[in-house]
């Protein structure tokens, strides 16, 4: 907003317009008046509300904000074009493998034109430059393909966008309701609490204590305090106490404000920079990658130097003819040895792996994060909801007069009170209980709806305080104290553990009366007195020890206490309440900041005990983790003894084991925090920046920390940990924004889930990786030995000079688009093994081609061009296993036919290796036929390589000629050779294991 001011007067008045469309342009003018000239801080609140054209008590009705939306359009920030469909496409071709490949299309072209230009009259030669053909047509299938899946990882994040996008509370049809923040439009009412992010610039209508962190758009580093009234003058932006910016958190309160800018015409619309385009950071895997590629790139380039230098020695360079050769032999090796689709095959396998965690109630929400869940060491999850249901029920009620039961579970208003030995409840205890109940709704924010289908509930707010409303409703206390009208608050804060509310008694002339509820010990020390037998009198010692005694048993039996209280204040003004501060013209500043004088002198009348039970798959959950050696540390903010008794059921510690405190935290330096986190497992009676001292003492010792959160001062451990987790439900929306991850389902055992389901994308990227690089480095090899042994096997002419490749660039360009496609990706669905639970935790720092598997990768590469070579070997006159019958051949069509086999030989030998690239150790024929797309991938290869051989222009595409089906036994034995090698390779390598 600008700090023009107009009068408000202004923003009603009549448009000259056609009647019709009177009323709508009207509005519009106004809104648009208000957006764009009228700085709302400066105006009334109820004058900014009629200006947009809203009753603030209900708020715009759906229809209305339908159509305020096709107007204004959705509240986001303008972002930079969508690159067009065409641009990439043409992206595919900026690569320096494809450069090198036209490359080669240039140097064969070249080749072509001077053999047309230097054949002999008559003489028959290539009608069309067939390989620099074939060359372009595989580069634009190659750029098809890896659009493709290009488009599909886009695909996959986008719809991981919409499940993670912000939503936000407003006031609509005269109800509160959570929409998608993209829908806000200019008029709505916003429902702030503690947590939630401010979706969009709006007018103070009310607050409670309301601080909202502004760092991000003023830079002060402390939460502003703000308050409805109206300026008396301009103020800067940081100064404006009756506004919320779009971007900004509520770190305190609740507040309702009206919208008055969405979008563009917010305040950080107005410095956003339109054209900003955030690059995506290479993760450590593809980093890796690009390392592979390029240690592989300059390995060739130094191969194919050697080889240039050896044959300039040994044959020399006699013609044109011989340096082009030369040439296209050493594009062969670049073409052989770089794995073209690696890149765009770890995008959508990462990409596909996401989507099904998603399904699975687990969001990611950077594709990379899965490459830190399989390493996670250790899980530190709050109680409330992840390891329980999160279905609090209030059972117990104790009051100084006696103990109660309610009866009922769930959310559903039905139940009775009943005493423990099943006797009739006295009418006294009957007394207190509703008492004690009537102040526990009253200090409270969360809300009971009946839900659309008849008998079902819905619940707003948090459920520790919906399970409060419930039980007054199951005693009808909500009746008993319902001429009690909220005032003011002091609300709850994980510092504090206490709710107070200030309330006006309709029925004693407004006379004043405090109600409070928290943490039975803390609430207890600000208590002096006893609501007993319908009387006040003071807290003994003997009272506040059985209290406490009270609260040790309930939380033994795992249930979670919440004391009540309250205060007669005896005066029915704010101003008159004893100790409470004013200005000079007798008005409160910030009732809030006056807890002191509020929260003293408080009259105990009773607690609460809440059960919350376990949910039933987390101890197998918890079981499933320690087996794969991630330890399980809950925290929470419960008793210790609930949450020692809670751990113990779920098998997280051993019946006797104990729980640390947040005050035995902080009594410790860090070599002893260090310590105690390396050995405790559960921590109770905490606040956030114990969470944060947890995590970064666990990461010290070399850990990799997941850590779950909910509530806005969560957001700093979540943000720090490895895995920052955020619940799905009760989470607040700073912090979502701070996590990796986001629990759908609020469920501990989803968080397992995702790290059991991380693990098994980790090892598929692992088996791809071993297929994909062996079956290049064996074309390397091939290529290389092919060229260096070319007088042994039989591949050179004797007769000839220059150089002989022992496979065409074509060729084993079409060897890549066939491997590095369908199979790669479809190893990259592979089914889980058993045994990925099994094993403890990977450590980031370990590579992910390790030592053991370059051992793989070079033997198998070795077999391949041994098997590839022996095949060429037997079709060629002069070699060292020569089948006789081809001596009445040319040795053009020797080759023609030989390179057909070694060609066919590196097919099959590759599709073998898919089948035993699936495990380091494991057999391939464990789980055989578990993958279905791999042998969908494998027959869909085998058909396209029958086609090149079989169909008569492809022939003349590829270099190829139909084979005799004796020779396809040939292919075929010699390329099962490569599995039976590294079953072999297997065996020893299981054995060298046990030993």
């Amino acid at each position: 907003m600008d700090d023009r001011i107009i009068d408000p007067s202004a923003l009603s008045r009549e448009p000259h317009v056609e009647p019709e469309d009177a009323k709508e342009t009207q509005e519009v003018k106004a809104q648009q008046a208000l957006l764009n000239d009228v700085d709302p801080s400066l105006t009334d609140a109820d004058q900014v509300a009629q200006a947009l054209n809203v009753d603030p008590r209900t708020g715009l009705s759906s229809d209305e904000a339908k159509r305020r939306l096709d107007k204004f359009g959705p509240n986001e920030l303008a972002s930079a074009p969508p690159v067009p469909k065409w641009k990439k496409f043409l992206q595919q071709f900026q690569d320096p493998l494809v450069y090198l490949l036209l490359a080669a299309t240039a140097i064969s072209l070249v080749a072509w034109i001077i053999e047309k230009v230097n054949a002999a009259p008559g003489a028959e030669g290539e009608a069309l430059p067939f390989d620099s053909i074939v060359i372009v047509l595989i580069l634009i299938v190659n750029a098809i393909l890896g659009y493709m899946q290009e488009a599909k990882a886009e695909e996959a994040v986008n719809a991981l966008s919409e499940m993670t996008a912000p939503t936000s509370n407003v006031l609509r049809n005269g109800r509160v309701e959570r929409i998608n923040t993209t829908d806000i439009v200019p008029g709505d009412i916003l429902v702030l609490g503690e947590g939630d992010t401010v979706p969009a610039d709006g007018r103070l209508l009310a607050a409670a204590s309301l601080r909202i962190a502004e760092a991000s758009l003023t830079g002060e580093s402390v939460p502003v305090g703000k308050k409805p009234a109206t300026l008396d003058s301009a103020k800067a932006l940081g100064d404006r106490a009756n506004m919320v910016f779009n971007g900004t958190s509520v770190t305190q309160g609740t507040g309702r404000a009206i919208v008055t800018g969405t979008g563009m015409n917010t305040q950080v619309g107005k410095i956003a920079d339109l054209l900003q385009s955030t690059e995506d950071e290479a993760t450590p895997l593809q980093k890796e990658m690009n390392h592979v590629s390029k240690i592989l790139g300059i390995a060739v380039c130094i191969i194919a130097v050697v080889v240039l230098l050896a044959l300039a020695v040994l044959e020399g360079f006699h013609s044109v003819h011989d340096v082009i050769d030369s040439l296209l032999l050493a594009v062969s090796l670049a073409v052989a040895a770089v794995p073209e689709g690696l890149a765009a095959i770890l995008t959508v396998v990462l990409a596909l792996g996401v989507q099904r965690m998603a399904a699975h109630h687990a969001i990611v929400k950077k594709l990379h994060s899965v490459e830190t869940l399989g390493s996670a060491s250790v899980i530190c999850s709050d109680k409330t909801g992840t390891l329980t249901r999160n279905e609090m029920t209030v059972e117990r009620v104790v009051v100084p007069s006696g103990e109660v039961e309610l009866t009922g579970t769930g959310y559903a208003p039905e139940g009775d009170m009943v005493s423990i030995d099943g006797s009739a409840v006295p009418e006294n205890v009957a007394n207190e209980v509703l008492a004690t109940l009537g102040a526990g709704t009253l200090a409270n924010d969360g809300e009971l709806r009946e839900g659309e289908k008849p008998g079902t509930w819905e619940i707003v707010g948090d459920p520790t305080e919906v399970s409060l409303v419930v039980a007054a409703r199951k005693t009808h206390a909500d009746k008993k104290f319902a001429h009690f009208d909220r005032v003011a608050e002091i609300p709850f804060t994980s510092e504090r553990k206490r709710m107070s509310v200030i309330t006006r008694n309709a029925t004693d002339a407004g006379k004043l009366t405090v109600f409070a509820k928290g943490a039975p010990d803390v609430l207890l020390s600000y208590c002096d007195r006893i609501y007993v037998n319908g009387a006040i009198r003071k807290l003994t010692e003997g009272d506040r020890q059985d209290i406490l005694d009270t609260v040790e048993r309930l939380s033994r039996e795992a249930y979670r206490t919440l004391g009540e209280a309250f205060r007669p204040l005896e005066t029915d003004s704010l101003a008159q309440i004893p100790g409470i501060r004013t200005n000079s013209a007798g008005e409160i500043s910030d009732i809030s900041e006056q807890a002191e004088a509020i929260e003293a002198h408080l009259v105990w009348c009773g607690m609460v005990g809440i059960i919350d039970p376990p949910r039933t798959e987390v101890r197998d959950a918890v079981a499933e983790a320690h087996r794969a050696g991630i330890r399980t540390v809950m925290i929470t903010g419960d008793h210790p003894l609930t949450a020692a008794r809670i751990a113990s059921d779920l098998g997280i510690i051993a019946k006797d084991g104990k729980a640390l405190t947040g005050d035995e935290l902080d009594a410790m330096d860090e070599a002893q925090l260090d310590k105690a986190t390396s050995e405790v497992s559960v921590y109770a009676r905490v606040a956030p920046e114990h969470k944060l001292k947890i995590v970064e003492s666990l990461q010290r010792q070399g850990n990799i920390a997941a850590m779950t959160g909910d509530g806005v001062n969560d957001a700093p451990a979540v943000k720090s940990a490895d895995i920052g987790v955020a619940m799905g439900i009760t989470g607040t929306e700073v912090t979502k924004q701070s996590a990796k991850m986001i629990l759908a389902d609020d469920n501990f055992s989803t968080i397992v889930a995702a790290v059991r389901e991380g693990r098994g994308i980790f090892d598929n990227i692992r088996k791809f990786l071993r297929y994909l690089l062996s079956s290049n480095v064996g074309e390397v090899f091939t290529v290389f030995f092919g060229v260096v042994l070319a007088g042994w096997l039989g591949i050179k002419n004797p007769e000839s000079v220059g150089v002989t490749v022992p496979l065409l660039a074509t060729q084993l360009l079409w060897i890549n688009l066939l491997t590095d496609a369908a199979p790669a990706l479809a190893m990259g669905v592979d089914p889980m093994t058993e045994d990925v639970m099994n094993r403890k935790p990977r450590k980031l720092t370990d590579r992910v081609i390790d030592g053991a598997m370059w051992g793989d990768i070079v033997y198998i590469g070795i077999i391949m061009a041994i098997v590839t070579l022996i095949g060429m070997d037997m079709h060629l006159t002069g070699g060292l296993f020569t089948d006789r019958s081809v001596d009445a051949m040319g040795h053009d069509a020797q080759m023609v036919e030989a390179r057909t086999m070694g060609f066919t030989i590196l097919v099959f030998a590759q599709l073998f290796n898919a089948l035993a690239s699936r495990s380091h150790l494991q057999s391939a024929f464990v789980g055989l036929f578990s993958n279905k797309w791999l042998w969908g991938a494998i027959g869909l290869s085998i058909v396209l390589q029958l086609l090149v051989i079989y169909v008569p222009f492809l022939n003349t595409a590829f270099g190829t000629t139909p084979l005799p089906p004796m020779a396809w036994l040939e292919c075929i034995g010699l390329a099962f050779f490569v599995l039976v090698a590294s079953e072999i390779r297997k065996i020893f390598l299981r054995m060298r294991a046990k030993k």
